[in-house]
């Protein structure tokens, strides 16, 4: 594993994606480094907060020696980002987290599965498990993505990795209601899922695989404090006592985000 390191990176570019959600890359050379499903805290110039703020890692650019983040505002820190531009520099830790196991889908039916903001991250997955060799790539690889409506951001690009599927709340789009139902009204068949996004769609989701005897991976999606689980603010619930707490639960930071969803209790 990369050891994870505090660095200066340069905003190569910044754009709104939608209503509230940015669009960044910034040049770092811990792109070298990165693995799907892994994320980065970015800490705010203002002082007065001190915890950097955790955005996961939608893609890499190894030529560019650049990472992108796709992230919503929601406080003080992510609006302080959304104002940064060209030639700007943020202070970065990372990389951070374990990352998706994505060999675990050679020659299988891979699907990746996203719910709101928890999208970005699965594009670098998608792409990473296109980009292997024949004898180690998945003999197919789906996408399904939940929104709340038409606006549908990154859709377009998950379309060149993975065969696209998209639920929306309001049926504007795609299937209207839930990731699973996308999956059983389009017949998404599948041996392993990557997912990412708010807890009662993960639920769903390892319930899902249960159901269908195929294995997932879940991100889990939490507001952290420190980021390197010395603090224990991000915690989930396990069915095996965590070796650091003594107890039934997992640090997400350092233990996850990704978790093999047998050994969650959601």
């Amino acid at each position: 594993m990369a050891e994870k390191m505090k660095k200066e990176a340069k905003v190569l570019s910044q754009k709104m994606l939608s209503e509230g959600i940015f669009d960044m890359w910034l040049e770092t050379e811990m792109a070298k480094d990165v693995r799907p499903g892994q994320f980065v805290g970015v800490y705010p110039e203002n002082r007065s907060t001190l915890l950097p703020r955790p955005i996961s890692i939608c893609e890499v650019d190894k030529v560019r020696s650049a990472i992108r983040l796709v992230y919503r505002v929601v406080g003080s820190g992510t609006t302080e980002f959304s104002k940064a531009s060209e030639g700007d520099s943020l202070m970065i830790l990372g990389p951070l987290g374990n990352g998706f196991p994505i060999h675990e889908a050679a020659g299988k039916r891979a699907v990746v599965i996203g719910g709101g903001i928890g999208v970005p991250p699965l594009l670098e997955t998608a792409k990473r498990m296109s980009e292997r060799s024949d004898a180690e790539a998945p003999s197919k690889i789906s996408a399904v993505m939940g929104y709340r409506n038409s606006d549908t951001f990154l859709s377009d690009e998950f379309s060149r990795y993975a065969e696209m599927h998209i639920a929306s709340e309001d049926g504007s789009v795609g299937t209207k209601g839930n990731v699973i139902d996308a999956m059983k009204n389009d017949n998404v068949e599948c041996d392993v899922i990557f997912a990412c996004g708010p807890m009662p769609m993960l639920k769903g989701i390892k319930a899902y695989a249960e159901s269908i005897g195929a294995k997932a991976y879940l991100s889990l999606e939490e507001r952290m404090a420190c980021g390197v689980g010395a603090c224990l603010g991000c915690v989930c619930k396990t069915k095996e006592v965590d070796e650091h707490s003594h107890v039934h639960n997992a640090r997400i930071c350092t233990d996850g985000p990704v978790f093999d969803a047998d050994t969650l209790d959601l």
